[in-house]
């Protein structure tokens, strides 16, 4: 699978999931703002140190509920369709669990 470019069997994330991940990513956004003025306003570094682990854990749970969003719809189909797709796409997901999976 070549990176940079949208796979054939790429059906597009559902709406209620980009409502879901907009939600989410807006409060990501606010907390590092906070993170910002927590620093400016000379903050107790382990009280910026608990808002940064925060900020990860938060961006962790989006990527993994985009990940499980990607498994049911794109590499689902992909799968049950069988042939050279199907490879490829159980490559793509062994890839993915390489790399995000945590």
């Amino acid at each position: 699978m070549s990176t940079g470019s949208t796979p054939a069997h790429a059906m597009g994330i559902p709406e209620t999931t980009k409502t879901d991940l907009g939600r989410r990513l807006a409060r990501i956004r606010g907390q590092v703002e906070g993170l910002g003025r927590m620093v400016e306003e000379d903050r107790y570094c382990p009280e910026i140190l608990q808002q940064f682990a925060a900020v990860h854990s938060a961006l962790r749970s989006a990527e993994k509920e985009l990940l499980a969003s990607h498994l049911d719809r794109c590499a689902s189909h992909a799968i049950a369709e069988g042939g050279e797709t199907a490879d490829e796409v159980r490559r793509e997901i062994v890839d993915l669990f390489n790399r995000f999976a945590r």
